[in-house]
C-alpha cells in the first residue's frame, strides 16, 4: 500500500515529539499547498509560521523546547541556535532555576522575522561550536558559556554557584572547570566591588 503524504510526515515528526518544519516536508516532497490542506483539514496544527505538530503525538516534556528550536530554524534559518540562559541550566538540572519563558540564542546577524512564540526570550550571540552541547536530543549551551552569559546578564550569584557545585556533582564539568567558573564569579564580584566604591567616592 503506497505511504500517503501525511504519512511521510508522521514519519518525520517520530523524531521530534510529533513536530516537522516545512523544510523538512519540503524535502521530503510535501508542498506547502498539502500542508496548507492538511492544517485545513485538521490531520496536523500550524504552531509558528514553518512549524507544524502531528497531533497524533502527545505533547512530551520536551515539546516546547523542540517547539522554539524549530521555529527559529524554520525556513532556512540560522544553523547555530541553542537553548540558553536560565533555560539551559532548568533542562540539564542544575541549581533552582525555573525560567516562566525559553530562552534561546541565535547569531548576531539572524533576523527573526516570523510570528513571535509567546514565552521566548531570543537573545543574540555567535555561538562557537565549542559552546553548545546537545542534552535530551536539544542543543544547549555549555555549562560555562551558561554561566559566563548570565553572570554578564546579572544573574543571581547564589544560582550560579549552585549550578557549578550541581553539574560538578552531575559529572556536566571537571574539578578544574568548576573551579574556573568559580574565579570567574568572585573576579566579576570584586570589579562590581570596585566600581560600586569609585561611585560612592565620587
Amino acid at each position: 500500500m503506497p505511504r500517503s503524504r501525511f504519512d511521510e510526515l508522521v514519519t518525520l515528526a517520530e523524531e521530534h515529539d510529533g513536530l516537522v518544519t516545512a523544510e523538512q516536508a519540503r524535502s521530503a516532497g510535501v508542498t506547502d499547498s498539502v500542508l496548507a490542506r492538511l492544517v485545513q483539514r485538521e490531520r496536523i496544527e500550524r504552531v509558528a509560521r514553518g512549524v507544524y505538530r502531528i497531533p497524533y503525538f502527545p505533547p512530551g516534556r520536551f515539546s516546547q523546547y523542540r517547539e522554539a528550536v524549530l521555529w527559529a530554524k524554520a525556513n532556512r534559518g540560522p544553523a547555530d541556535v541553542a537553548i540558553s540562559h536560565a533555560t539551559a541550566l532548568a533542562l540539564f538540572g542544575v541549581s533552582d532555576a525555573n525560567p516562566s519563558s525559553i530562552h534561546l540564542t541565535v547569531p548576531k546577524s539572524a533576523r527573526l522575522r516570523r510570528d513571535k512564540l509567546k514565552n521566548v526570550i531570543v537573545h543574540h550571540d555567535d555561538l562557537t561550536k565549542s559552546d553548545i552541547t546537545v542534552h535530551e536530543g536539544l542543543p544547549l549551551t555549555t555549562i560555562s558559556k551558561t554561566v559566563t552569559d548570565l553572570l554578564a546578564a546579572g544573574g543571581r550569584i547564589d544560582l550560579l554557584r549552585q549550578a557549578i557545585s550541581d553539574a560538578r556533582r552531575e559529572g556536566y564539568i571537571g574539578a578544574a572547570e568548576a573551579g574556573q567558573l568559580r574565579r570567574r564569579i568572585e573576579s566579576h564580584l570584586k570589579s562590581l566591588r570596585a566600581s560600586s566604591g569609585k561611585l560612592a567616592t565620587t
